[in-house]
């Protein structure tokens, strides 16, 4: 939304005058006009007042060259999204709980090696040791809450505790795998990770991370938001499109932290990026324990250090960390070696802003850069192996698989029934729909697979259901009436 828009937007003129920060240090005004002119067009979809969109900063040497903000905050009310403007995070917050156990580790509160059970009892006895460190490093096996309570037919918008997550992970009874084994990115593990804050601490993670991270560093629009009811100044909403065109307005009830939760704003991410380099808070290996990747059994390093990713970007090293949750997005992306990041955090569950990030590290990163990658064109796809050929059943086989089958460790029956020639899948109001056949007894819907199992007289006893971030759940066949 720039000044010449903005005249036709009087209520909107006095807020986005003060959007717009350069830094004495940044190019001759010219050049700086001409940066800004091409972040502008990778935003200009969001920007205007009819749609969400997006807050960016990007910061060079611990200071703002540029910081912005495209489209609404709040479609009702008319209110324009700003570098102010607080957003939930998702998982961006996740380094932000790796801090809070580093720097109970600094005080000699807990050991990364501590068995989790220490602090969170009701987890299974039969589980081989999961350790604080297995769980920052998504190398637990401990199956993802949030795919687990979809599974049983919660959704976002649905409420439900704290301690009905935990419930939830004390009545599984296996592990994805066995730990140390394998990575898999799971957000039980951060959510975990709270309650150690809470066991060591006496304090939640909110209170803690208040007194040791966000108030030591002025972040004073940032908290870790364990209480839906809570008023939030400058809060923006969160949006999803609507089909046809709209938006809708997508938000959550639920309460836990650890795994996401943190509400902040462009400005408060300002503040921690500069403690990247000048070392405001815990030790002086803070950040190398922050970095330090995780190691599985094997001796397999991997890319995930505590809460940040290791990665490339066309020849430069960076650490990141994107978030996704309901109608927000987030990423925060730094340069390390160039003392260089960038900030994108919108209101929109269809924005990227991982790619947009990137995408402005083109424009003020281009002489350093390597080459860009090769898009991928029709004619690569074609080189691509081809769909196998639908696996078919006929009436009797489809009969077969026909029947309620039950989860102790979700607690829920799954339903399947031949409607139309077709099986369906029915978890009571949430998941309804076709099951697609891809092999001898496997049938697919959508992220889900599950996998048959018969006995000694090849008769259906249950399955063994997958869905990414949940391995092997055991259903199995009620008897029928």
């Amino acid at each position: 939304m720039r000044l010449n828009q903005i005249r036709s937007l009087p209520r909107l003129r006095a807020l986005m005058a003060a959007v717009v920060t350069v830094v004495p240090f940044a190019p001759a005004a010219a050049q700086q006009g001409d940066l800004e002119a091409r972040v502008d067009s990778i935003f200009a979809r969001y920007d205007h007042t009819r749609s969400p969109g997006c807050a960016l900063g990007v910061i060079r040497d611990g200071a703002f060259v540029l910081k912005r903000g495209y489209g609404m905050a709040n479609l009702e009310y008319g209110i324009a999204l700003t570098p102010t403007s607080v957003f939930r995070i998702g998982s961006t917050s996740k380094q932000f709980t790796a801090a809070a156990i580093l720097l109970l580790a600094e005080e000699g509160k807990l050991s990364l090696d501590d068995n989790v059970r220490r602090y969170v009892p009701e987890l299974r006895e039969r589980y081989p040791p999961v350790t604080i460190r297995h769980l920052l490093h998504h190398t637990s096996g401990v199956r993802d809450y949030l795919t687990l309570m979809t599974l049983a037919g919660r959704q976002s918008d649905d409420f439900y505790t704290d301690d009905d997550v935990v419930g939830m992970l004390a009545r599984q009874n296996e592990l994805n795998f066995a730990p140390g084994e394998e990575y898999l990115y799971s957000n039980s593990g951060y959510f975990l990770l709270s309650r150690v804050v809470r066991g060591a601490s006496g304090k939640s993670l909110r209170q803690y991370a208040d007194e040791k991270i966000f108030r030591p560093l002025a972040m004073t629009h940032t908290h870790f938001h364990d209480d839906h009811r809570e008023v939030v100044s400058n809060r923006a909403s969160g949006y999803a499109p609507v089909q046809g065109g709209g938006f809708r307005i997508s938000m959550t009830n639920l309460d836990m932290v650890g795994d996401g939760g943190v509400f902040t704003t462009v400005e408060d991410l300002l503040r921690w990026d500069r403690h990247f380099y000048r070392r405001q808070i815990g030790g002086e290996r803070f950040w190398h324990e922050m970095l330090e990747r995780g190691v599985l059994n094997s001796g397999d390093t991997l890319d995930y250090a505590r809460g940040l990713v290791h990665g490339e970007y066309r020849g430069l090293k960076t650490v990141s960390h994107g978030g996704a949750f309901v109608g927000f997005r987030a990423q925060l992306l730094r340069f390390p070696e160039q003392r260089f990041s960038v900030i994108c955090l919108c209101n929109l569950s269809s924005a990227n802003p991982s790619r947009l990030a990137l995408r402005v590290a083109d424009v003020y990163l281009e002489d350093l850069l390597g080459p860009a990658e090769e898009e991928e064109t029709p004619e690569r796809r074609q080189d691509e192996p081809q769909e196998a050929e639908p696996f078919h059943l006929s009436g009797s086989q489809r009969a077969q698989y026909v029947g309620d089958y039950y989860s102790e460790e979700l607690d829920v029956v799954y339903q399947i029934r031949v409607e139309d020639d077709t099986l369906r899948l029915t978890v009571g109001n949430f998941l309804d729909g076709a099951l697609q056949p891809v092999a001898p007894d496997t049938l697919e819907r959508r992220f889900l697979t599950l996998r048959f199992q018969r006995d000694r007289n090849n008769g259906v006893t249950g399955f063994l259901l997958d869905a990414g971030r949940v391995k092997n759940l055991r259903f199995t066949r009620r008897p029928s009436d």
